[in-house]
């Protein structure tokens, strides 16, 4: 996240699969149930679109929804399975069976959790009813909370495998289309490793050649396991701030390489990646740069943009601040080492009430992203007991 927000939900390491966006990082302990394909699928136009908002790199899907007003989804195609929020399963979900018992569910720290399991009546996306989902249920309230968006669920990449998805970043829609319907789609055409219900292809750094997860579920550019590769790095890698995951925290190390990335035919010059221990993947933060579509039935991704000129990344800017974000306060998760955040005092723990002098009830992270990127200073309005201090920070290119 390029503005270093961190906020309050279990963080993935593990990539493969993964079950939340920004998130969950939980792979079923045992159990396929909850990777199969609804029941019935059936898309009553030729095409069903939907209109989404691109936030904090995630496509955010709003649905027309019923008495209680839309509904917004984030699909994850790095996910096995479907997420649901406890409201939405209430209203959606049929009966539990009596001898129903929760899902086991394996995290990147090799713990197990329990979520319980729903069937979905039907979930309609525009046009497009699917019936028979099987998905898990999951709060999702801090999430929305993070991103300043009531999230009812998260979808996983096994829902549309009857489908033809496209996600189009470029002008903020979803596309789900019938396979029945012939299509001649732009752009470069990659084959896809589906084996795990997920979407791996080959891409390439410099001459090198490795395999990434298309993971519309991280905000990320490009995380890179290094193993098995020779990347130079222009800048870094260099610590930074903290990426919360089920094992604990972890430090973020990114930097920009001298390689370009190469997906197809498009070039991504001298990319900022995020150091890994795990699977490589490219998420929504190099994917807002196309429109993608997945075609499961031939196991294959095509990715299109109007230009073949390279894609160049825009510096990593920060104040050196991470910060676990509530409604009421945003508390200071860690702090750069040696910024100016550092060498002012603020410490990880402290409680900040306002935003330029707005509450941070009024900071969504879409919002705060976008004045990471524009500002050159940052006042935060920290408190102390009954006492408040302003401090203010200037931001800067943590990776130039």
């Amino acid at each position: 996240m390029n503005a270093f927000l961190r906020f309050p939900l279990p963080r993935r390491d593990r990539a493969l699969p993964r079950i939340l966006a920004a998130g969950l990082g939980l792979l079923l302990a045992g159990c396929t149930t909850f990777r199969r394909p609804p029941r019935k699928t059936s898309v009553e136009s030729a095409q069903s679109v939907l209109k989404a908002s691109l936030v904090s790199n995630f496509l955010v899907v709003e649905t027309q929804g019923d008495k209680h007003g839309p509904c917004h989804f984030i699909i994850d195609t790095g996910s096995s399975t479907t997420l649901v929020t406890p409201d939405f399963a209430k209203r959606y979900g049929g009966r539990p069976r009596a001898n129903q018992m929760p899902v086991r569910v394996l995290g990147s720290n090799g713990q197990v959790q329990l979520l319980n399991p729903i069937i979905l009546k039907r979930l309609d996306l525009g046009s497009a009813r699917f019936e028979g989902v099987q998905a898990l249920v999951y709060d999702l309230a801090d999430f929305s909370n993070h991103l300043g968006v009531q999230i009812d669920g998260v979808l996983g990449f096994p829902l549309f495998r009857e489908t033809l998805l496209t996600l189009d970043y470029l002008h903020a829609r979803v596309a789900i289309t019938p396979h029945s319907v012939p299509m001649a789609l732009p752009g470069v055409t990659i084959p896809f490793n589906n084996e795990q219900n997920t979407p791996l292809i080959p891409i390439q750094l410099g001459a090198e050649s490795f395999i990434a997860l298309v993971d519309t579920g991280s905000d990320a550019a490009l995380s890179l396991n290094t193993v098995g590769l020779h990347p130079a790095f222009q800048f870094g890698p260099k610590p930074g701030t903290l990426v919360a995951t089920l094992a604990g925290d972890r430090l973020r190390m990114a930097g920009r390489l001298v390689e370009p990335l190469i997906i197809g035919a498009y070039v991504v010059d001298n990319p900022i990646v995020d150091v890994t221990d795990e699977l490589s993947s490219i998420g929504g933060g190099l994917l807002r740069n196309f429109t993608v579509t997945f075609d499961q039935k031939r196991n294959q991704v095509t990715f299109f943009r109007p230009s073949y000129d390279a894609i160049r990344s825009p510096p990593m800017r920060s104040t050196g601040l991470s910060f676990t974000k509530t409604a009421a306060y945003w508390r200071v998760a860690a702090v750069v080492a040696e910024s100016a955040s550092e060498l002012l005092g603020v410490q990880a723990g402290d409680l900040c009430t306002r935003i330029n002098d707005e509450p941070v009830s009024a900071w969504s992270f879409q919002r705060y992203m976008e004045l990471i990127r524009s500002a050159s200073r940052v006042t935060y309005t920290f408190i102390n007991g009954n006492e408040e201090q302003q401090v203010t920070l200037p931001v800067f290119e943590l990776v130039p």
